[in-house]
């Protein structure tokens, strides 16, 4: 290999430093063919009042690379600082997350010696778009976005990835018995993207009861195709459960840019101690050389790696005092691993590299047919709070509002139906979800709403948000109120 590959590298904070060191050090001694290019990202620039984590040229450091090594960071406590990792990944559109979860028995502890899965996570969407509002004295709001070519490009790449790494099954796993619409998107384009997958088993779980059997019988899975939250607290489920967090690297692949890193956060109680397993960040590092056309020496340190945990050489995460020979500490860790660079293990199956798994993954979305979007209603959120808050209080006072038509059809507290013919029971915050639309839900007009709010408003009423109410090609595309 006469070329070297550019990659932008940062060290991080907490732990960082220490183990991308060690890893950086397992990779030279290796003869990846690197370059680095390198940035500060973190805590420190947070505190230079950077609310993104990281300067604008280091961005344009990624730009140019396309390719990034991760070590952790601390974010500061409070509100005003952006998760750096939700940033770069929606910034250079990382739309997947992949996390394999492997067991190393007996020689790293699990319970669960077969082990062998990937959980493929979607990256961009979901909770973590980070929209948040505090609505009322009591309520705060987190949207949940979920789109069609967003879930129908991560599901698409769990299958390609199955396909092109000997695979058997993809596992869909949702909250759509809850989140019909949201939850039910995802799940919906998961059954359509399979039809063209029939050598590859499938089947969905709903997410708690998938989480459940993540930690009670994890080798019955293969690929986990999921939504952004629950991929994430899976992810770490998984690791756990097959050995430690400690050994889980993570690739955050993009159309250009791609992303690795350890799954585990700063560790900032044992900075600076020389005692983190630096495997995590060395694992993410191995996926990046298979990444960027260097399966050799992916190969070479991931089977040096495997040799070391099978000598005992452990760090005090995977410490065994039965089996292990020698707790280490971070650098003797790598040094033990640059030793046993070019042996393979005996007893775990060595790592080999499809070369041709190194090309990039083309994922092309299916044509889009537009739906005839009709307005046939409007949800007004409204701010009211009295001593007793008595829905029927309210809904009485907004029953006066008559916009063309567009009145009063019901009140919803936290989502549950109060007025008309609430349950006394019901406990109510100061936040109401107020539902206008026309006898027979036929088509209104934005005049209509403009209306409705002015008379809401003169009312005296404090209207703090508005969802429209759409149907698509005549079907109702928003959900009914609980007990309704």
């Amino acid at each position: 290999m006469s070329s070297k590959t550019k990659i932008t590298v940062a060290y991080g904070d907490g732990i960082g430093p220490e183990i991308m060191k060690a890893t950086l050090d397992i990779l030279e001694a290796a003869g990846a063919q690197l370059e680095y290019e390198v940035i500060e990202i973190g805590e420190q620039v947070y505190l230079k009042g950077i609310s993104s984590g990281m300067e604008p040229g280091s961005f344009e450091s990624l730009r140019k690379t396309k390719v990034f090594l991760k070590s952790p960071i601390t974010t500061p406590q409070g509100g005003g600082f952006k998760s750096l990792n939700v940033t770069t990944r929606k910034s250079f559109g990382l739309f997947a997350n992949v996390r394999p979860c492997k067991a190393f028995s007996p020689f790293v502890k699990t319970y669960f010696p077969k082990t062998d899965l990937v959980i493929i996570r979607e990256n961009e969407e979901d909770l973590y778009a980070g929209i948040e509002h505090r609505q009322t004295q009591e309520v705060y709001q987190c949207l949940k976005l979920i789109s069609k070519p967003g879930s129908e490009k991560i599901i698409r790449y769990a299958f390609e990835y199955a396909r092109k790494y000997g695979r058997k099954k993809v596992t869909c796993m949702t909250k759509d018995n809850i989140m019909k619409l949201a939850d039910g998107l995802f799940h919906k384009t998961f059954l359509e993207v399979a039809k063209e997958y029939p050598e590859i088993q499938t089947d969905h779980k709903i997410i708690d009861i998938g989480t459940a059997l993540i930690a009670e019988r994890p080798e019955i899975f293969d690929v986990i195709v999921t939504l952004n939250l629950y991929g994430d607290i899976i992810s770490d489920v998984a690791a756990q459960v097959t050995g430690s967090v400690g050994l889980g690297g993570s690739a955050n692949v993009g159309e250009e840019v791609a992303m690795f890193e350890a799954i585990h956060g700063s560790a900032p109680d044992i900075a600076g101690m020389d005692i983190a397993n630096p495997s995590g960040l060395l694992n993410g590092a191995i996926m990046m050389l298979v990444h960027i056309g260097q399966p050799e020496v992916a190969e070479k340190i991931s089977n040096a790696w495997m040799k070391t945990l099978e000598d005992g050489i452990h760090t005090g995460d995977i410490y065994q005092p039965t089996l292990s020979s020698k707790k280490v500490g971070t650098n003797e860790f790598a040094k033990a691993v640059i030793e046993r660079l070019g042996q393979v293990p005996s007893s775990l199956i060595p790592a080999v590299f499809d070369k041709s798994a190194t090309a990039p993954m083309q994922i092309k979305l299916s044509p889009v047919t537009k739906s005839k979007k009709e307005l046939i209603g409007v949800d007004v959120f409204v701010d009211w709070d009295t001593v007793r808050r008595n829905p029927d209080v309210i809904g009485e006072k907004l029953r006066k509002a008559n916009a063309d038509g567009l009145v009063l059809q019901l009140i919803t507290n936290r989502g549950i139906k109060v007025y008309p013919g609430g349950m006394a029971e019901t406990f109510c915050t100061d936040h109401w979800r107020c539902r206008f639309q026309t006898a027979g839900q036929s088509v209104i007009t934005h005049k209509q709403i403009l209306d409705l709010l002015s008379q809401i408003e003169a009312l005296g009423f404090d209207f703090i948000k508005t969802e429209h109410l759409y149907a698509f090609d005549g079907v109702r595309a928003y959900s009914l109120a609980q007990g309704e």
